[in-house]
């Protein structure tokens, strides 16, 4: 990936927002404004304009940076106030994550949904520190392949997701420059934040991933990252089934749960399948949470285990 990222779409699309000041220095990202509330009342608009279910979505209350209905869809869902966190946590879904599956979940399975998700880290977050000034962005931002065949073998995707990604977490950077940032990927959302770890600001403490396909490389040292790389994957995860192949731009490399990688493992009692990871009552979401409020906040995860099989025998973490 070029080191010289293209920020000038997601500038536009910002500024239309109100989210970034219009005035900066030439060649460089624009000062972010004081109130990243700014955005919410024009993405609101174009949500209600929209129709049901989005308007729904608004009435509830909910806030949201972007929106766009066209193709499979864009929401960047935002939980907790952006304006005085100074933790940050961005969701990065998998294959055939669409608007129409944000809020329900893909095959009407609510668990697999972003927002049901990041609800579920948020909640699971105030309840080990009620005090924690943390935001949470359930981030359908880029498009996703539509299934498990051929474009999910390729990174062409996830490359586009990259880009976008890093300009966003830029952006946040600019904004709340003292905050700390972790970025979460699942599944095929694994190889984005993967992709996406040599551009990152030093604010990005934590890279997560949850039945990972992949991060692009075969192993942490490769991710040219200075941020804490943390893996789950449950044992009935089929995602084991993928080939760990990184062939002529077919592959994503080893999977960061195997040990090989170097990724630090999280436990996984009570996770089933391939999207149980964030689902409450599971040891992963508990310490996730854990990871986001660092040490100092309270018990960061210790893993003494080698293999993630091993860790389901050995959790320290009771069930929440």
């Amino acid at each position: 990936m070029d080191r010289r990222l293209p920020t000038h779409g997601l500038v536009l699309a910002l500024l239309g927002l109100g989210l970034l000041a219009p005035h900066s220095t030439p060649g460089t990202m624009p000062v972010a404004t004081a109130g990243f509330v700014a955005a919410y009342p024009g993405v609101a608009a174009a949500m209600r304009a929209a129709g049901q279910p989005y308007a729904g979505w608004v009435d509830q209350g909910r806030s949201f940076l972007a929106f766009d209905p066209r193709g499979n869809g864009t929401a960047v869902e935002v939980l907790g106030d952006l304006a005085t966190a100074d933790r940050m946590v961005v969701l990065v879904p998998g294959v055939a994550t669409t608007l129409a599956d944000f809020d329900r979940g893909l095959g009407g399975v609510a668990h697999r949904a972003p927002a049901v998700q990041a609800r579920a880290l948020y909640d699971q977050i105030r309840a080990e520190d009620p005090r924690a000034r943390v935001a949470v962005l359930a981030w359908l931002g880029y498009d996703p392949p539509d299934g498990l065949g051929w474009a999910a073998v390729r990174d062409s995707s996830a490359r586009t997701g990259a880009r976008s990604l890093v300009e966003l977490v830029r952006t946040l950077a600019a904004h709340r420059p003292t905050a700390t940032m972790t970025l979460i990927g699942h599944s095929y959302g694994a190889l984005v934040v993967g992709l996406a770890a040599p551009y990152l600001p030093a604010q990005v403490s934590d890279l997560v991933t949850l039945g990972g396909v992949g991060m692009g490389v075969d192993r942490v040292a490769e991710l040219r990252t200075g941020a804490t790389v943390w893996a789950a994957q449950a044992a009935d995860d089929w995602i084991r089934r993928i080939p760990q192949v990184r062939v002529l731009g077919v592959g994503h490399g080893i999977r960061p749960a195997e040990p090989s990688f170097g990724a630090r493992p999280l436990p996984v009692d009570g996770v089933v399948g391939h999207d149980g990871y964030l689902v409450r009552g599971t040891g992963t979401l508990q310490a996730v949470a854990r990871v986001v409020l660092g040490p100092g906040r309270t018990a960061a995860p210790t893993v003494p285990a080698t293999h993630v099989e091993k860790i389901q025998a050995t959790s320290p973490y009771p069930r929440a």
